[in-house]
């Protein structure tokens, strides 16, 4: 063999023929016969020795005869990779063997009932095949104990005596140690595969745990990107989301003059303000239980009425946001350290939502109140809320307008316009709209 063949072989043995690629499960096969094979070429050693010093020179061979079998099925596992052979014949081994002893040593008493050993192969089968597969392995480990049994008293007759190369203390020394090794052998093989279970369930449950960590990540992502509702219809439908809403209120914001503001700062600074200004109003629209939509530049678009947490005033929402944002630019100068103006504008009426794209996707609105809201916001005056007639109508019982004007549209011409100022002092809210 070459030395990359030679070294690949005994990086097999060494570890127990475990492939990158296998299952737990399957690592955990091999290790047990290998493990096994181990524990039960160890022991023969012990028990050819015995034999040996006793004189019993075909008994010594059969554990010697075992030792060279099970080495050869571990080479030819090693270079062949064939863990179905390995498993086999080990368990064929196990079987076989410790009844071949007791016909050689005598019967049941004098080889000290050594074919416990072959109780080894049923409870292999259990760990390293399944549950099903091992019913033949024990019924044929008791075939031949009871083949044992009956020849036993067939041929040897209870008056026939002792095997005289086998004294009866030395058989009562041998029970002890074949049940003792066998129980041990036994335990060590049952106690190794639990500790790997164990451990397995433990990697499963530290990977279920960051599997739930990222999930939670992705979740929180999505929503946001998107409404809750839609995010757990987007997760559970892969069809094309798309709604229409009877009534919904949507304000647009617009950083006065930002162009010209940003031109002498580094981009570093525009990100900054721009991230300062919008995460502010991404807290202004929680608190009062509204829908971020997206921003477009230096443009701040929210809505309200897309879901029903408010009750139906999501147009008092809307303006009371809309208050709450120019008051922070005016009163919280250290927000971004420029003074700074805003244009906005309301509109109210039906609109169309939905997601857009499958790559990078984003809910947006679109219809005639999103187009009137947005054009409003471009001619309203730097520091002013500009609403139309009919969020005026929702919303002039409990807030202050100025006279209306009439100010030209594109696409819609002449258009009435009523200029927002506050609310009306007895209908000043004790709490935000939604906390």
């Amino acid at each position: 063999m070459s030395q990359s063949t030679t070294s690949n072989f005994f990086t097999r043995l060494k570890t127990a023929g475990i492939e990158p690629g296998d299952s737990d499960d399957l690592k955990l096969k091999k290790s047990l016969v290998m493990f096994a094979a181990g524990l039960m070429i160890f022991a023969s050693v012990g028990w050819l020795g015995i034999y040996w010093m006793m004189g019993m020179r075909l008994s010594a061979s059969l554990p010697f005869a075992y030792q060279l079998i099970s080495t050869a099925t571990i080479a030819i596992y090693a270079a062949t990779r064939s863990f179905d052979f390995f498993r086999y014949s080990q368990l064929t081994l196990f079987l076989f063997f410790p009844f071949v002893i007791q016909w050689s040593i005598g019967n049941f008493i004098s080889a000290s009932g050594i074919i416990l050993w072959g109780l080894l192969a049923p409870v292999g089968a259990i760990l390293v095949l399944s549950a099903r597969q091992s019913i033949p392995w024990f019924i044929a480990y008791i075939v031949l104990t009871i083949a044992s049994g009956v020849s036993d008293y067939l041929i040897v007759g209870s008056a026939m005596p002792q095997n005289p190369a086998v004294p009866l203390s030395t058989s009562v020394v041998f029970f002890a140690l074949n049940f003792t090794v066998m129980s041990i052998i036994l335990y060590v093989l049952l106690r190794y595969a639990a500790q790997a279970n164990e451990q397995s369930k433990l990697r499963l449950q530290e990977a279920h745990a960051l599997l739930q960590v990222e999930q939670e990540r992705s979740e929180k992502l999505l929503l946001n990107i998107l409404p809750g509702s839609v995010a757990e219809r987007l997760k559970n439908d892969n069809s094309t989301i798309a709604d229409g809403f009877a009534d919904v209120t949507v304000m647009f914001a617009d950083i006065v003059n930002f162009t010209r503001i940003a031109e002498g700062m580094a981009p570093n600074q525009v990100f900054s303000m721009l991230n300062n200004i919008f995460s502010s109003f991404d807290a202004l629209a929680e608190r009062h239980g509204l829908e971020k939509i997206k921003t477009i530049g230096d443009a701040y678009m929210v809505a309200g009425g897309l879901d029903d947490d408010l009750g139906g005033a999501y147009a008092d929402a809307i303006a009371d946001m809309a208050l709450d944002m120019r008051a922070l630019l005016t009163s919280d100068p250290q927000l971004v350290g420029l003074k700074l103006e805003l244009r906005m504008g309301i509109g109210t009426g039906p609109v169309v939502a939905g997601v857009v794209g499958k790559k990078k996707f984003i809910y947006d609105l679109w219809g005639d109140t999103v187009n009137i809201a947005s054009r409003i916001t471009a001619e309203s005056v730097p520091g002013m809320i500009q609403v139309d007639q009919t969020t005026w109508r929702r919303l002039r019982d409990r807030f202050e307008f100025n006279q209306p004007q009439t100010v030209h549209l594109k696409g819609k011409g002449d258009t009435v316009v009523y200029r927002l100022v506050g609310r009306i002092a007895e209908h000043k809210p004790t709490q935000p709209a939604a906390a």
